[in-house]
């Protein structure tokens, strides 16, 4: 699953832009999803005829109608835990600079550019590049409106699946923060396969889906299990170990 991320100032096209990219990738025949950061106290109002304060108690509530199924969380989830649910070939990020995924700014005037540009925004397009074309500060102009094909074939070629956001601690055995590195991969300066996280030594499944691990955690799995296993018989070096667990 690879994500991109619009971000801009309020009035600048960035649903615009969104939608343009989008319809764009569905037409193409990939899958999309899409996470909207509204950035105030909204609280969707579910059920205001029941018991809405029962709802309100529980940690998750899902709501089924005939046309469409809801799963409400009683929090604001970082992205990286909400990314978990999305299995598409594309996310589309409108308004959301936790993650480590590259940006498109959409902006008004140049000073917005300047604002918003930081070392994972990668293009300009919105309200901005209605009016200009070419490049500005060694950033690629995309009019969403007139050369929608170019903006997507743009995405396609540089969005890519989101880093962690390990402390730096944590792991940074690549030599980079999980934040540098992303940055480093926007601008094709280093592959995603770089990412220590992308070749894991020790793999972990729950559910069927995989856990990355940092290596400390990695090695600490490992050396519990060798530490037992190594002990049985029938264990001989370099022997392909498998353990299930069936909690």
């Amino acid at each position: 699953m690879k994500a991109i991320s619009i971000i801009g100032f309020p009035k600048s096209g960035k649903t615009t832009v969104c939608e343009i990219i989008t319809s764009g990738l569905c037409n193409r025949g990939y899958t999309v999803g899409s996470i909207k950061d509204i950035q105030s106290d909204f609280v969707f109002d579910y059920n205001p005829t029941s018991n809405k304060q029962k709802l309100e108690d529980a940690q998750q509530v899902t709501i089924r109608s005939l046309s469409e199924t809801d799963i409400l969380y009683q929090s604001m989830l970082p992205v990286n835990l909400i990314l978990k649910h999305y299995d598409q070939d594309f996310v589309i990020l409108e308004d959301i600079v936790e993650c480590n995924a590259p940006r498109i700014i959409t902006a008004i005037s140049e000073q917005d550019i300047l604002e918003l540009t930081d070392n994972l925004v990668i293009a300009v397009s919105g309200i901005f590049a209605n009016q200009h074309d070419g490049e500005i500060n060694g950033l690629p102009i995309f009019n969403a409106l007139e050369h929608s094909d170019s903006l997507v074939d743009f995405v396609i070629e540089n969005a890519f699946e989101p880093l962690p956001n390990f402390d730096a601690e944590c792991c940074s055995a690549c030599g980079y923060s999980c934040r540098e590195m992303a940055e480093l991969i926007a601008h094709h300066k280093a592959l995603h396969s770089d990412c220590i996280l992308s070749n894991q030594r020790v793999e972990l499944l729950i559910n069927d889906k995989p856990i990355k691990m940092v290596p400390f955690v990695q090695n600490i799995l490992r050396n519990a299990v060798m530490g037992v296993v190594s002990e049985l018989q029938g264990y001989a070096k370099n022997s392909n170990i498998k353990v299930r667990f069936k909690l």
